[in-house]
């Protein structure tokens, strides 16, 4: 199994989004974090139906990095609950594998 990640986060507004982008790409706990902005995110909170215009953040990183990045989100995000879920890359170019661990010291 590769150890390689996509980790979703989903975040309001644009500025916080990128502040974790780049917070988490500069600390090398991230190899690239795309900004998506146009999310519209329906769900239940509080007991309330709720919709949102959101940001979403896929992050490249490893599984060796997760516990780190998860907590440094925590720190970053203003949602009491925020969504941090990686899921497995399969398959992807070897030469981009390599790269995000070089990204992120391996």
């Amino acid at each position: 199994m590769m150890d390689k990640l996509i980790v979703f986060v989903t975040c309001e507004p644009k500025e916080q989004a990128e502040q974790i982008a780049q917070t988490v790409v500069t600390e090398k706990l991230a190899a690239c974090v795309n900004v998506l902005p146009g999310v519209r995110s329906c769900y239940v909170w509080e007991r309330q139906l709720t919709w949102s215009d959101e940001v979403l953040l896929l992050i490249k990183t490893t599984r060796g990095r997760f516990a780190q990045l998860e907590n440094r989100i925590k720190g970053l995000h203003s949602y009491s609950l925020p969504e941090i879920a990686g899921v497995t890359i399969d398959e992807a170019y070897e030469k981009y594998i390599d790269w995000i661990d070089a990204s992120v010291g391996g």
